[in-house]
């Protein structure tokens, strides 16, 4: 077995208990356990960076019905999204030590991962924080749901956000001829524009209806919704479809960020008389239904970033003890793009 000189011990950050609302400080444990030597089939891996992501919140709150992943329960250890170096792995292991993957077992220091579940990282993607990008599924809904066309307008709810700073670039690199999007702070809204090239932008909060402010973004209607939000602002988007319009569905953080939910359920009130007389389709992406999505979208999304077509907004937090912070700072609305935690070493 080949191991480098390890520390003793790490750590790892533990629900503490379920909270009643949102996730905050107190509910988190910041824990140091001994660190683990790998066995057959199984690799030892140092983390570099981690995602924080919005479905911890449904996780943390038990509304896990559909989901692929297990709910979280007091003393369990978080996990999502990571990337790091393999350290220590067993002789017979395909995973050499020095070898970057990306992994499901973050929120923690070091992490003992079957080699199975690890994807070796090669270069495609210029900084290998870029493997956290969230862009595989609006790419995925862009492509293989809505089916964008040169000259669409496109509407991208939630806009900055880890999905919503992606999916406007990427529709408008797959032709569309205007992109709009949402979010809750001016300071964002003036960032998506001059940043990311938004035609304009509907601020939620400001008293004026969605539907009226989506009205005069888009006089003529919208051909394709990539929604992250769900709630007020998917009824607007109908009520602004054009005939034979696409709403491609990736997200619910009405439900998800809602103080008095689970994270479960994002109820919505849809006029279906429009549905069929503008012949409108509404559907979810999952990305298990479409598995080529996530390579064809890295191909891309690398070329894009090497020729500076493309930008991949985020926040590095440093340190894991600033995670469970990042997480309820996530929840509300504080960061722009994705917010990955950086651990040093």
């Amino acid at each position: 077995m080949a191991t480098a000189a390890l520390p003793r011990t790490a750590r790892e950050i533990r629900l503490a208990a379920r909270p009643e609302g949102l996730p905050e400080r107190a509910d988190f444990a910041v824990v140091e356990v001994p660190v683990p030597e790998p066995g057959p089939g199984r690799v030892l891996v140092r983390n570099r960076h981690f995602l924080v992501f919005p479905g911890l919140v449904t996780l943390i709150g038990g509304a896990v019905a559909g989901l692929p992943l297990p709910p979280l329960r007091a003393g369990d250890t978080l996990f999502g999204p990571a990337v790091g170096e393999v350290v220590a792995a067993p002789a017979d292991s395909p995973l050499r030590p020095g070898t970057l993957v990306s992994h499901l077992l973050g929120w923690r220091e070091y992490a003992l991962v079957d080699a199975a579940d690890c994807t070796p990282l090669d270069d495609t993607l210029p900084d290998p924080v870029a493997y956290l990008a969230q862009g595989s599924a609006p790419y995925g809904a862009l492509t293989r749901l809505a089916g964008v066309r040169a000259g669409d307008t496109v509407l991208v709810t939630g806009a900055a956000g880890a999905v919503g700073t992606l999916a406007g670039q990427t529709a408008r690199l797959l032709g569309a001829g205007r992109v709009i999007g949402t979010t809750g702070s001016p300071e964002k809204a003036e960032r998506l524009v001059a940043e990311l090239g938004y035609d304009a932008v509907l601020l939620r909060g400001t008293g004026r209806p969605f539907a009226e402010q989506l009205a005069g973004a888009a006089p003529e209607g919208i051909d394709v919704l990539v929604d992250t939000v769900g709630g007020e602002q998917l009824s607007a988007a109908l009520g602004a479809a054009r005939r034979g319009a696409r709403f491609a569905l990736v997200g619910a953080l009405s439900g998800q960020l809602a103080p008095g939910r689970a994270g479960g359920v994002a109820p919505v009130e849809i006029d279906s008389f429009r549905l069929v007389v503008g012949g409108v389709s509404v559907r979810g992406y999952l990305g298990t239904e479409h598995p080529g999505v996530e390579e064809e979208w890295t191909g891309r999304f690398g070329a894009w970033l090497r020729a500076g077509e493309i930008r991949f907004p985020h926040v590095r937090i440093p340190g894991i003890d600033r995670a469970p912070q990042a997480l309820g700072e996530l929840a509300g609305g504080r960061h722009f793009g994705a917010v990955v935690v950086e651990l040093p070493g």
